[in-house]
């Protein structure tokens, strides 16, 4: 049998080496402009305009046809979106799955909500990569996909929460207190995909500092972590030198975020997805 992994761009990646993927795109959509957050966007330059851009400004998630397109001809599919308390990706995503099997009634296909987006969404595309390739069947790698996102998970820290709050993700007074006299946000993926707010720090050592604790309160003690980050390379590196020198057998990859994370993220922010 043939398997796909199709995921919404949430998740800051745009191919795999090893198992056929396809990125459905998200898009930023402001009063002069639409982002399409795929290969042909500079994500520098998106950036750089909505710091200049003072008008509204939102996400759009995508389509039913977008998602049915990128199944294209295979027997299992597996979609991978970002968390449904925070988009209407994972409900497009089963619209185009039920129509695919409707019509294609031998094949199989699963959608994982996987209630955070970016880094931690990166580990469970990794691990069904890892699946597939294993020569698992697809009732297997369903069943093992489950069980292994209960063991993901993701934290953020954030300068700004100017975009989250004018989206209706998050309360615009917590938002007023990120960046204020150098605050940092400290949050985290909850169980029911929302983001949660567990620390207030201020200044980017004390932020490192709490988002290693709370890291270890999860049960972290060494092994694979992806750190997106959105134009703030130094605190990836330095948040990565701390991790592997308490966990010498930690895995660390550092990735620039892509247009839906950095919307949100915003300049100076990182987004941690981790095995606890």
């Amino acid at each position: 049998m043939t398997f796909k992994i199709v995921a919404d761009s949430s998740s800051d990646i745009l191919f795999l080496n090893q198992v056929p993927f396809s990125s459905v795109p998200l898009k930023i959509i402001t009063n002069e402009k639409e982002y399409i957050d795929d290969y042909a966007l500079s994500v520098t330059e998106m950036i750089d305009d909505l710091k200049k851009y003072k008008g509204p400004s939102k996400s759009s998630c995508p389509n039913t046809d977008e998602w049915l397109n990128a199944f294209e001809d295979y027997d299992c599919i597996f979609c991978v979106t970002i968390t449904s308390n925070l988009s209407g990706s994972y409900n497009s995503a089963r619209l185009a799955l039920n129509e695919y099997l409707q019509a294609n009634p031998n094949r199989k296909g699963f959608v994982i909500d996987t209630l955070s987006v970016g880094p931690e969404s990166v580990l469970i595309i990794e691990e069904l990569c890892r699946l597939i390739v294993d020569g698992l069947t697809f009732e297997e790698i369903k069943e093992k996909i489950i069980q292994y996102k209960n063991r993901t998970h993701l934290i953020f820290c954030l300068e700004s929460m100017r975009n989250l709050a004018n989206n209706g993700r998050v309360s615009p007074a917590v938002a007023k207190i990120a960046g204020l006299l150098g605050i940092r946000i400290v949050g985290k993926a909850s169980l029911n995909g929302t983001l949660e707010i567990i620390d207030k720090a201020r200044g980017s050592e004390k932020a490192h500092t709490s988002i290693i604790k709370n890291m270890q309160k999860t049960g972290f003690c060494g092994g694979k972590v992806h750190v997106h980050h959105c134009e703030n390379p130094t605190a990836a590196q330095r948040l990565a030198k701390s991790l592997t020198d308490l966990f010498p057998n930690t895995k660390i990859t550092i990735r620039q975020t892509k247009a839906l994370c950095s919307f949100y993220a915003e300049s100076g922010g990182m987004l941690i997805g981790y095995e606890g």
